[in-house]
């Protein structure tokens, strides 16, 4: 009965989460209900989830391997396939090792609690993803949260802690609510100082920020100096599937102690050959990295133009300002009837009177695509008073 009335609860409240169905390959446009709609709800920010190149790739691998590895890692479920990816993913990131897992999600459960535990500490940026908030409490660790993105903050709290116990700093790269940047040099800077691990999750910097896409520590030119670098083959890359990034002697460990790596199978063999072209997309050309940008700058300039509130937005995450979840989710559906796939994000995603339009734009957006849906946002925002 507790589970009927608390459903009801977040159906009245507006908080009732709604999930579509979607019958179309995911692109620029997908078709729900039906209907034919342009997409600005996916993180597909290259538009790789249906290119031929990565089809082609996930067909050849199943040609020759199979579908799935049937076994954790550990036993008999690594492939040369899944040794490829991780050695092609290494050279992409100029880093010494990685190590592949299901999910981003799963990447950062597997890694914290590998790393801290009992009686160590972890500073942790108080808008980290949820992953990073269940990993560290998963590890036991004492977490210690530090104001979003303030390095002054976090050397206060670093220079408290006892010299004698582990300490681990982590943070987001590309918060996804609002699109800012953690000052990840700044930050290194204060971890280096006070002998700490650095960890940075990186999962909507992976295929955006950096020369090709190579995510925030080639963005800030990190290499060899950020410990751990999280990231996913679920956004950018188009396909599914987590990375662990950064020194040979904690992937080693990672492979050893990882419990995920351990105790899961490993991903999918369509997976990782599509993950491998992705890779090699992303390795030899920097258009469509290019091409999301201009996109993203196009599409804000515009949306500003009509007077709507787009945040601090330092990446094409566009956040339609809109306050409360109940005006959030009108304006979602005007969108929709007017042929715009775009969701409303609320609490407790974001802060409560902090509701949204989350716009994600792609590389294979066309321009008539971003002018269609420009003039869409400015008719509802007129016809809710917003702008």
């Amino acid at each position: 009965m507790w589970l009927t009335e608390e459903l009801n609860n977040l159906k009245k409240s507006g908080l009732y989460n709604n999930i579509l169905t979607i019958e179309s390959p995911i692109g620029g446009e997908i078709i729900i209900e039906g209907r034919k709609l342009l997409n600005f709800c996916s993180n597909n920010y290259l538009g790789l989830a249906n290119n031929p190149r990565l089809k082609k790739a996930a067909i050849a691998a199943i040609n020759k391997f199979g579908v799935g590895p049937a076994a954790v890692r550990t036993i008999a479920g690594t492939t040369t396939l899944h040794k490829k990816l991780e050695k092609d993913l290494a050279k992409f990131k100029k880093c010494e090792a990685v190590l592949t897992f299901q999910s981003g999600f799963m990447a950062n459960l597997a890694t914290i609690p590998a790393l801290v535990g009992e009686g160590d500490l972890i500073f942790s940026d108080e808008l980290n993803h949820a992953s990073i908030i269940d990993g560290c409490r998963i590890s036991k660790a004492t977490v210690i949260r530090f104001k979003h993105a303030d390095t002054v903050d976090l050397e206060s709290l670093l220079k408290k802690a006892s010299k004698k116990v582990k300490k681990l700093v982590i943070t987001d790269g590309v918060f996804s609510m609002d699109g800012d940047i953690a000052p990840l040099d700044k930050i290194y800077k204060v971890t280096s100082k006070y002998g700490a691990l650095l960890m940075v999750d990186d999962a909507h910097g992976e295929g955006v920020l950096g020369r090709n896409g190579r995510g925030i520590v080639d963005h800030f030119n990190l290499h060899g100096k950020v410990d751990i670098e999280v990231g996913t083959m679920s956004k950018a890359l188009g396909v599914v599937g987590g990375l662990v990034a950064g020194k040979g002697e904690i992937i080693e460990w990672l492979t050893q102690r990882a419990r995920p790596f351990l105790f899961s199978s490993a991903m999918t063999i369509p997976d990782v050959g599509a993950c491998i072209e992705a890779v090699k997309i992303l390795g030899s050309s920097g258009v469509l990295v290019k091409k999301l940008w201009s996109n993203a700058d196009y599409l804000s300039k515009g949306l500003s133009r009509f007077g709507f509130d787009t945040g601090k937005s330092q990446t094409p995450i566009i956040p339609l300002m809109l306050g409360e979840v109940t005006l959030a989710k009108e304006f979602s559906n005007l969108l929709f009837e007017n042929g715009v796939f775009a969701k409303a994000i609320g609490y407790p995603t974001v802060p409560e009177g902090k509701a949204r339009i989350r716009i994600m734009n792609t590389a294979v957006h066309t321009k008539k695509d971003l002018d269609k849906a420009l003039l869409v946002f400015e008719k509802v925002g007129k016809t809710l008073k917003v702008i």
